[in-house]
């Protein structure tokens, strides 16, 4: 039911947005100036337009429609209540099909011909990569909601979900303590798990643990077999498996890995990017017991999350769950109409300036944007219970501050990042 209702949503913006490109496609101009830029546009309408940009289609559909879901409520909510500046948010929606081409030409149309004022969008690293260039030759905007490998901090990309020190090193950490000092690394084969186990690698040599194996699948790819020979092979007597597969990848491997009789009382797996919505796709009969680490579970027991968990229930189905990457897309949308609301205006330099230090009571905790374009955000450990949600069994007693630039990696010790200082800018070593 709710697959859909989401493809008819997507059909509707479609259609709107086909008659809206033919209009201003003769007005369309590659490289906007400051007084023909989007936000200028939409100041004099009655209506601001934003781009929602995520795969609606491929491998990756699997988890990206349920962050369309929540970025949608979110400005149903904001117009319901009044809209922003008087006026209401308009989205338009466009695939990115799991394809990082198709992500940059979209990224561009949404700029160009649509004249969005921002962008929400993304999943893996390898989209955002390929838009990335789209965003700064352009100085547009775009609101990043999922976890990633770090080493990146563009001006003109907010990241909403965890720096590898808020997700990532917390977990390698923590799995040393509880679990083992040897560890399998398994991803899918593009920027993201490759990076994130350059830093795990960093890690493990630094905290006293091993890897004793590392391999990768093309995103999609289903032939896990001879990943789990080799995890058998390697850790003959049982171990950690960490596992940055992204995609449908991770139903066969969780599966074959059930099936093989490698259960996580003696092959504890740690994902990031396993939650409740990936939980519910594979089965939880295959992923009970195992862990994931990520800022938000929808077992957070705070007023704020409930309220939000019930308003998703009421608007798309008592049955849906909710993971990480929608509460980030969700409260993204949140924090850019605080930016848009301080700003007094859509400009997009003025809205960057008005985000830094934007904070909210969000379903996760209090999040606040620093300036380096990432959240502080609380940490948090959950291991896959029988209704396929997760026990929290590790939680960081505050925010952890944000940190792109890895410490463990030797050629990104001590730089950092502040988009409040032109001086400094993306990547300054610190003192």
């Amino acid at each position: 039911m709710s697959k859909q209702f989401n493809r008819r949503k997507f059909l509707i913006y479609s259609s709107a947005t086909i008659g809206s490109s033919v209009l201003l496609k003769a007005c369309a101009n590659d490289s906007p100036t400051a007084t023909d830029s989007p936000s200028a546009t939409n100041t004099g309408s009655d209506t601001i337009k934003v781009g929602i940009l995520h795969s609606l289609s491929g491998t990756m559909a699997i988890s990206e429609r349920s962050v369309v879901d929540a970025e949608q409520l979110a400005i149903k909510e904001i117009n319901s209540a009044g809209g922003i500046l008087g006026k209401q948010i308009q989205a338009i929606v466009e695939d990115g099909a799991s394809n990082w081409d198709t992500f940059r030409e979209k990224a561009t149309k949404l700029i160009d011909q649509d004249q969005t004022s921002v962008i929400f969008g993304c999943w893996t690293s390898a989209s955002r990569k390929n838009v990335k260039p789209v965003f700064e030759s352009k100085d547009h905007m775009l609101w990043y909601p999922v976890q990633y490998e770090g080493q990146e901090c563009s001006k003109n990309i907010f990241y909403t979900g965890a720096a590898p020190n808020q997700q990532i090193e917390p977990s390698v950490d923590w799995m040393l303590k509880n679990k083992g000092k040897e560890f399998f690394l398994v991803g899918s084969d593009y920027v993201f798990p490759r990076t994130a186990n350059t830093i795990i690698k960093a890690q493990l040599e630094a905290l006293g643990g091993t890897t004793v194996g590392e391999d990768y699948l093309p995103l999609g790819n289903v032939e896990v077999t001879p990943i789990i020979s080799k995890i058998r092979q390697a850790l003959p007597n049982g171990g950690v498996i960490y596992n940055t597969l992204n995609g449908d990848s991770n139903v066969a491997f969780f599966k074959q890995l059930r099936g093989a009789g490698l259960t996580p009382e003696k092959y504890p797996s740690m994902s990031v990017s396993i939650a409740e919505e990936e939980v519910k796709a594979i089965g939880v009969e295959y992923l009970q017991g195992h862990y994931a680490a990520w800022n938000y579970f929808q077992t957070v027991d705070t007023p704020a999350n409930q309220k939000f968990v019930a308003a998703f229930k009421q608007e798309y189905g008592a049955d849906r769950v909710i993971n990480d990457p929608m509460e980030a897309a969700y409260i993204a949308v949140y924090l850019w109409k605080q930016a848009v609301e301080k700003a007094g205006t859509t400009d997009l330099a003025q809205v960057r300036a008005a985000a830094y230090g934007q904070t909210i009571d969000a379903p996760e905790g209090k999040v606040t944007m620093t300036a380096n374009n990432h959240l502080s955000k609380i940490v948090r450990i959950g291991q896959v219970r029988q209704d396929g949600l997760f026990d929290i069994v590790y939680a960081t007693p505050a925010p952890v501050e944000p940190i792109p630039w890895n410490q463990f990696v030797k050629e990104t010790q001590g730089f950092g990042c502040d988009w409040s200082d032109p001086a400094k800018g993306g990547k300054y070593k610190q003192v």
